[in-house]
Formats: structure tokens, C-alpha cells, sequence
């Protein structure tokens, strides 16, 4: 690939252009909004003039309920030698340039399973893909060639390329993309009205679920709009979960013991099937997950701490796998909680200790 055109310099569409132009390729940039596509080429993504002729892979990063006309416009202007889109939803966009009567050789849909809470040209990044899964969903009528341009981009991305079908993928992310979205936006909204003093004993494990919730309620209405049937049907499911839940947590108020009974052992089920999901989470770089052991530091919120404590745990020999920063509330301290291999662990700790580290037990 030596040219490419990305029409819509979002965080997805820019990110992509940054890796592209890392590597080479002559990228041109083009968007509704003329000003966001100057803002991406001022970034290095490449340039904002339009290509003398057609291009070797035109890169569609428009919301879903857009990317079908977009690449319509663009595949009967002839603007590319293969197309390709971005977007997180892949089977209407695909069955919408059936119906419009296109020929789809040249077209493959996308989606890489990368991104931020923050949207726009400034918050992208060049290493936004780097590492993560980017999956295609080929046709039988998709050309060899459009595929391996397809596989190029990844690769240029560092991505991880995934093959899979488009329904198949759309169903895969309202299960772990979409449906969760929602979930922790009825979490956080639980705090908009909230008292204060409430409000103020947030810690990590409650930033941890409404994280998700800061992300622009206008994409997500576009995203959503384009599959909303099988996030409703995920949600019908936890909806049901959550009926029995509420029933068993009044059971635990009755005075009757065999109701109470029967509640805490509602309330264990939900928990044990909990567990038995998370653990099917992929760990480290797409692996099956490891069990790591925490060592927990207390630091003061200055310059150059955490530089300290990695630069101490590298002289111990030691691997950080994971970290988490726990901030105190009202205070300028916090809680770095390192998770290593269970066998460095001790090492860790004595080797932070005796360079005067205070450690949680």
C-alpha cells in the first residue's frame, strides 16, 4: 500500500492515518467538517488536499448510520482500489450497500476493537491499534487483493487481525462493548443526584464501572441505533438477572430463616456465575488470564513517584504485569498497586521496603 485516503478524521480515522503516515504511506484526509480534517493533517496524519487519482485503499471512519452512503459516494466516484470501513457494527452497513445495488468485491468491512472515552482528531494517537484485535469480515465475493490490503492496514496499525462473520460480530460486541456501555451508564446515573458525602467515598472499585459512562452520548446513539437488537436482548437477559437479585436481597431482610436462606443463596449464584464469566476474560496480550499478586504502595501525589517506584522495581528484577493508582480522598496521597508474578512478590516488597517504600499489607 502505498496511498490511502481516510474520509472521516475522527479519533478511529485520524489514529489510523498517524500509523499509515508513520510508515510511509501518502495519506490524504477528508471530512464533512473541513477544519477536522486541517486539525489531523497539522497532527502529521497526512495531508488535506485531495489525491490526483485513485487511491489504494479508501479508509471510511464515519459514524454507522453514515458509512453506507459514504462509501456508496465514494466507490461510485472511484476514488480507491479497495474500500474499507471502520465502524462498530458491520452487518447493516454491509446489507445497505446490497440493497443500493453495488458491487462489493472491492469492499471489506472493519472494526478494530481500540479506542478512548475522549473523541476528535487531538485525541488520537499513532499507537491506538498496537496490540489490540482488529477484525475483518470478509465476503465469498470479497477480492483476494481488497483482503490483503485490508491485512496491510492492520498490520501498518500493529493490530491483531481477526476473521470473522458480520452478524457473528455484531452479536460479539453488544455482548462486550455495547451492552456494557449502557450498563455502567445506568451505574453512573445512579450518582447525578446523589448527596455529596456519598459521592465523596467513591473508590477505585466504583471508577472502574462508570468509566465507560464519560464517552459522548451522541456517538453512542449512533452506535447503538445500529444494533439495537441484540443489545436489547443481552439486556432482557440482565434484566431478569437483576429481578431475581432484588427478590433475594429482600428475601435476606425477612425474619423468616429458611426465606433468608433462600436468598443468600440467590445472591451466591449471581456472584459465583460473576466469577466463572470474569475469569474467561483474556489476561496479558490477548492470553488466558493469570493470577497475579498485588503489592500495594503508598505514595505522595509529586513529580517523578511513580517513575521511582518502576525504576526501584526494574533494579529488583522484577516484572511489573499490571497497575492500578488509588487516589485518597482529600488528600494529596494515594495507593499504587502493582500486580506481579506471585513468585516476585516477595522479592518486590523487600526490595521497596528497603529503599524506603511504605507497603499495605
Amino acid at each position: 500500500m502505498r496511498t490511502a485516503l481516510v474520509i472521516g478524521t475522527g479519533l478511529i480515522g485520524t489514529s489510523a492515518a498517524l500509523a499509515l503516515s508513520q510508515r510511509g504511506v501518502v495519506v490524504h484526509l477528508t471530512d464533512h467538517d473541513p477544519e477536522q480534517a486541517r486539525t489531523a493533517a497539522a497532527l502529521g496524519a497526512g495531508t488535506d488536499e485531495a489525491p490526483g487519482g485513485p487511491v489504494d485503499l479508501a479508509i471510511v471512519a464515519a459514524p454507522p448510520a453514515h458509512v453506507a452512503a459514504t462509501l456508496a459516494d465514494a466507490m461510485r466516484r472511484g476514488v480507491a482500489r479497495g474500500y474499507l470501513d471502520v465502524a462498530s457494527v458491520k452487518g447493516g452497513p454491509r446489507r445497505e450497500l446490497e440493497a443500493l445495488g453495488l458491487d462489493l468485491s472491492a469492499y471489506i468491512g472493519s472494526h478494530p476493537m481500540s479506542g478512548r472515552e475522549k473523541s476528535g482528531p487531538l485525541a488520537a494517537t499513532g499507537d491506538l491499534f498496537e496490540g489490540r484485535p482488529w477484525v475483518l469480515t470478509p465476503t465469498r465475493d470479497t477480492d483476494t487483493e481488497v483482503l490483503n490490503l485490508a491485512l496491510e492496514l492492520v498490520s501498518h496499525c500493529r493490530a491483531v487481525p481477526v476473521v470473522m462473520d458480520a452478524d457473528a460480530h455484531d452479536r460479539a460486541v453488544a455482548l462486550v462493548s455495547h451492552m456494557p456501555h449502557l450498563v455502567s451508564s445506568m451505574v453512573a446515573a445512579r450518582l447525578e443526584n446523589a448527596e455529596e458525602a456519598a459521592v465523596r467515598l467513591c473508590g477505585q472499585g466504583i471508577r472502574d464501572v462508570t468509566r465507560i459512562a464519560a464517552s459522548d452520548p451522541r456517538m453512542w446513539i449512533d452506535i447503538l441505533s445500529a444494533n439495537p437488537g441484540p443489545v436489547a436482548d443481552l439486556l432482557a437477559d440482565v434484566s431478569a438477572d437483576l429481578d431475581e437479585t432484588v427478590q433475594a436481597l429482600r428475601a435476606l431482610q425477612s425474619s423468616d430463616e429458611a426465606k433468608r436462606r433462600v436468598g443468600a443463596s440467590g445472591i451466591e449464584d449471581v456472584l459465583r456465575r460473576g466469577n466463572a464469566g470474569q475469569v474467561r476474560v483474556p489476561g496479558k496480550h490477548g492470553a488466558a488470564p493469570l493470577t497475579y499478586e498485588t503489592v500495594a504502595v503508598l505514595i505522595d501525589d509529586q513529580p517523578g513517584q511513580l517513575a521511582r517506584i518502576f525504576a526501584d522495581a526494574g533494579a529488583a528484577g522484577v516484572n511489573i504485569e499490571d497497575v492500578r493508582i488509588e487516589h485518597a480522598t482529600g488528600q494529596q496521597a494515594g495507593l499504587v498497586q502493582l500486580m506481579v508474578d506471585p513468585k516476585a512478590a516477595p522479592v518486590l516488597s523487600t526490595a521497596l521496603r528497603e529503599r524506603g517504600w511504605g507497603l499495605r499489607q
